[in-house]
């Protein structure tokens, strides 16, 4: 068998869409799952049209390598079904399923197709879980994995739930208050935001990627104009990278002060959890004192930034910061100072490094477990190529293990921000990007709060989008959740969701 030669590109640079390779199904296979064995992660597996046709339809899968800094994608083109991947590459099961629910492509000994969004598919006329079909290609919405056995039974949680939670539902197999297995199932608020990307760019694309995940507006914006500074042959000034790591790590401070609020609050710790509060506000605050906006929104434009620091608010944000930045010190450490908090956050919602790295998980999820991968380390761009943010990482994969990457990550963003105050640079903020080049294809990874954060597209004769693939960290890390309530209370289960913390509507794309 002829060895593949994958297109290898660097992150958010183009290359010529005619050198991603076309092979057959079961070399793309194979080199898939050599490449997940050989330590490199599966950021993107989809399908596309091949020249309009959908009748026939191209796999394209995206391997990123921390280890070599390279991106590799490959393609092979199928009609009807092909061989799963899952059995041999676990992190390939999301991504599988969304494939057959989008485009009738049936993966061959999948163990469990079943639809994560209920959309109605790509393909004209086709329905994969139409129950009026004589043979639906995926099971009934209610068709949930059960466990039979004396005393065993089930607990059903939302769609809709208490407060302003997103909706989605988690059904539970329990026996007793002990888990044997929990299924969650998601898509109630799908948007059809990758469908509404495909001719673009337009002006709406950009509102679009901000509103991708809110919580994440600057992760997803910024994968988005480096995608199109990519494409434009952009050059972006030194004042916007610095400005733009800045925001990316408010808004990490912002979420993981929140969080570890949250993690408090969930096992009554009351103290940390009402200064959380308040402090996630605060580092909100200080977005909105850049932009306008606490969530970072048309901040950024490809080019550069729209906004600036000038000496008067540089001077009144760095005084709040630090004021910020010591009171944040001072809550969390409340945390590690109790027994009892530890005592309800050690050993609770584990996920062993194995099962990690088989499941693909990336961020804190990740990072928690002993996968020491980072974007801004591993495939760094616009300031992380001068500037490295240390990699913070814990072993146990427990709740403990995720709120004490947070704390580790919450000390370094704040170090890295002190350090780009002390230091912008006297450039513009913006520079010159240029229409989309046609028949180019690009990848552009970011390391949003929640973790890596993946776009990737192609553009066609006219420059515009061809395909665009969006993949939110949360997307990889759901059945992360999963299997850390196995074996566990279910009384456990709003700590061990809440240390996740994982996007409803960053996965309803």
């Amino acid at each position: 068998m002829q060895t593949l030669k994958p297109l290898k590109v660097a992150n958010a640079l183009a290359a010529p869409a005619s050198d991603l390779p076309e092979v057959r199904i079961s070399e793309l296979r194979e080199w898939l799952r050599n490449r997940v064995n050989g330590g490199a992660n599966l950021s993107a597996l989809f399908a596309c049209p091949v020249a309009e046709d959908l009748k026939r339809l191209r796999l394209v899968g995206v391997m990123s390598d921390p280890s070599r800094g390279s991106i590799e994608l490959a393609s092979a083109v199928v009609e009807e079904e092909y061989p799963a991947l899952t059995p041999d590459c676990p992190a390939a099961h999301w991504f599988e399923r969304e494939i057959a629910e989008q485009w009738g492509l049936r993966p061959l000994g999948h163990p469990w197709l079943k639809p994560i969004r209920f959309h109605r598919s790509y393909r004209p006329g086709f329905d994969a879980w139409d129950r009026s079909a004589e043979e639906p290609l995926l099971p009934c919405v209610t068709n949930f994995y059960r466990v039979e056995g004396d005393e065993v039974h089930e607990v059903a949680v939302g769609p809709v739930h208490a407060g302003v939670i997103e909706p989605g539902h988690f059904r539970f197999q329990c026996h007793g208050e002990n888990v044997f297995h929990l299924e969650i199932s998601l898509g109630y608020q799908h948007r059809g935001i990758e469908r509404a990307l495909r001719g673009g760019p337009t002006p709406r694309t950009q509102l679009l990627m901000e509103t991708l995940a809110g919580d994440t507006t600057i992760g997803h914006g910024l994968a988005y104009v480096q995608l199109r500074e990519a494409l434009g042959a952009a050059k972006v000034p030194a004042r916007a990278h610095v400005l733009r790591g800045i925001a990316l790590e408010l808004e990490r401070l912002a979420n993981h002060v929140g969080d570890l609020g949250a993690l408090a609050n969930d096992v009554g710790f009351l103290p940390t959890a009402s200064y959380c509060g308040r402090l996630r506000g605060d580092f909100l605050n200080l977005s909105a004192m850049i932009c306008g906006s606490r969530f970072g929104r048309n901040l950024l434009t490809p080019g550069g930034v729209r906004f600036d620091l000038d000496a008067e608010r540089l001077k009144k944000f760095s005084d709040r910061f630090h004021e910020v930045v010591i009171d944040t010190e001072n809550a969390i450490q409340l945390l590690w100072d109790s027994s009892s908090v530890l005592a309800r956050f050690e050993q609770t919602g584990t996920v062993p490094l194995g099962m990690a790295r088989d499941l693909g998980l990336v961020g804190v999820a990740g990072r928690a477990s002993g996968i020491e991968h980072d974007v801004r380390k591993d495939f760094p761009r616009g300031i992380f190529q001068f500037h490295q943010i240390p990699v913070s990482a814990w072993s146990t994969g427990d709740v403990f293990g995720r709120a004490y990457v947070r704390w580790l990550e919450i000390q370094r963003s704040e170090g890295f921000i002190k350090t780009m105050l002390r230091s912008l640079p006297a450039t513009p903020i913006v520079g010159e990007c240029q229409n989309p080049e046609p028949g180019r294809v690009v990848v552009s990874l970011t390391e949003g709060w929640r973790g890596a954060v993946c776009h990737a597209a192609m553009t066609d004769a006219e420059g515009r989008f061809l395909w665009y693939k969006v993949v939110d960290p949360s997307f990889h890390n759901w059945m992360g959740l999963a299997m850390a309530l196995r074996g566990q209370q279910i009384s456990d289960f709003p700590l061990c969701n809440k240390s996740f913390n994982l996007s409803y509507c960053g996965h309803d794309l």
